[in-house]
């Protein structure tokens, strides 16, 4: 605990230089400055998440004290509550959900005491030094030690520890969103014989509702993933190609969708009114609507799968843009539908570097480039919302239309890299390959690479 306390010290410290500056008196935030604000962002990270751990080590002994067995001794009964996660909730002024996933980092990451009564280390190490050393909040902390738990029996203890190393290093500037995508990728690796029972529970909970109110239809929807899959592409195809549209109209000066005989507020609509639209007009061609020319073409529905697990019929499949890895009997229903696609990419027919001769990436190239960044590069979203950008540009660097010089990134992220000075470089050659974006010298002065691609956000067993 004294090295806990230590650092919290130390973070507070840290804390007080960042914001003081050279200074004696403490300035307002608005008078920070944009380099002081983003470094008082990265103190209150390493502050917030060192408190956690301090904070886990005391719910976890207020839980040692109030145990079922000392009954009216307990500190909780005593304290005039019924459990500790109750006592815990109501002191501290969070939810008793919160206080139960402190108790349970607490427990995990606590030096222990054997039956001898000699010291033993923490049940997971690696988390508790990742919190320790504040680079991981307790939510994080608690998701994956909630993991390591459901698959300990089945795993074995060392793919369990060496999961828990990989884990500890992916999490460290993961939003808690993108580490539960990793975290459920982790699962199906570490206990493959568990993703057919959970799948068939999804699937058991999946339906649709539909219910008129005040004038307005209400359709509430929850689907497994391979229920999903075909509605979640075809539905961000149609979205997608109507943004592109928006935009190439804007650019033409051709008045947008809001022109002559349309509906004025065609080009304000939301990405929700968008999807909405896009339901109807795929439900109105299954109904025999003359109009066939809606831009569905490419979208396709692609399922990965290792070929050994495909036949052997263990193991799992992973489905572009769906997080949740599906069964190899999902995998084997997917590739016999049509619109999907079974994953085998660099055919001999296909040629996936093309030099100066194409400006645009081909279809091909861009289902490999998928096979490496798993998405959008930068941030992860899924490649339904990433296109393939020349890295040293077509014009101005006269780039070619390679696969080692291109890159997946969604619309906001190229934006970002262009507008803001980022470089990006890859690492190795083909699938394999790893993409870096290296900041500028504002975010970073010493320009520290960042790793990005499926390398980032997909589970890489350790």
């Amino acid at each position: 605990m004294s090295d806990l306390l230590a650092g919290l010290d130390e973070a507070v410290a840290e804390l007080r230089t960042a914001w003081l500056g050279d200074g004696g008196v403490p300035p307002a935030v608005g008078e920070l400055g944009r380099d002081r604000l983003m470094r008082v962002v990265q103190v209150l990270g390493v502050l917030g998440s060192r408190l956690d751990a301090v904070r886990a080590q005391v719910a976890a002994e207020v839980a040692r004290e109030s145990r079922v067995e000392l009954g009216a001794d307990s500190l909780a009964k005593q304290q005039g509550f019924r459990n500790p996660t109750t006592l815990i909730a109501a002191t501290t002024g969070t939810s008793v959900g919160d206080a139960a996933r402190l108790v349970q980092v607490g427990e995990a990451t606590v030096p222990r005491l054997t039956f001898s009564g000699e010291a033993a280390p923490p049940r997971h190490p690696h988390v508790a030094r990742a919190i320790a050393d504040g680079v991981m909040p307790a939510q994080a902390a608690a998701a994956i030690i909630a993991l390591l738990d459901r698959v300990a029996l089945r795993a074995g203890r060392d793919e369990v520890d060496r999961a828990e190393r990989a884990l500890c290093a992916q999490a460290d500037g993961l939003t808690l969103d993108q580490l539960a995508k990793v975290i459920r990728r982790a699962e199906a690796h570490l206990d493959p014989d568990g993703v057919e029972p959970r799948e068939q529970e999804l699937r058991a909970n999946r339906g649709v509702r539909i219910f008129e109110r005040d004038g307005m239809f209400h359709l509430s929807a929850v689907l497994d993933p391979e229920t999903a899959a075909p509605v979640k592409t075809a539905i961000g195809a149609l979205v997608s190609a109507d943004f592109r549209a928006g935009r190439a109209s804007a650019a033409t000066g051709q008045g947008g969708e809001g022109g002559e005989g349309g509906d004025a507020d065609q080009p304000h609509r939301s990405v929700p009114q968008r999807q909405a639209d896009a339901l109807a007009v795929l439900a109105a061609h299954y109904l025999g609507c003359a109009e066939t020319d809606e831009p569905l073409a490419g979208a396709t529905v692609i399922v990965r799968v290792r070929r050994e697990d495909l036949e052997s019929g263990d193991g799992y499949g992973l489905v572009d843009g769906i997080e949740q890895p599906v069964s190899i009997g999902t995998v084997r229903r997917m590739a016999a539908g049509g619109g999907v696609l079974p994953w085998v990419f660099g055919g001999e027919s296909e040629i996936l570097d093309w030099g100066r001769e194409k400006r645009l990436f081909t279809k091909a190239q861009k289902l490999a480039l998928i096979e490496r960044d798993g998405g959008c590069a930068m941030c992860g979203c899924d490649p339904g919302r990433a296109r393939v950008h020349h890295m040293r540009w077509w014009h101005r660097d006269r780039g070619r239309t390679d696969l080692e010089n291109g890159v997946l990134l969604c619309d906001s992220c190229h934006h970002r890299i262009h507008e803001n000075g980022w470089e990006i470089c890859v690492d190795g050659a083909g699938v394999t390959g790893r993409v870096w974006f290296i900041p500028p010298s504002h975010v970073d002065a010493a320009r520290r690479p960042r790793l990005g691609g499926r390398a980032r956000f997909d589970y890489l067993a350790g």
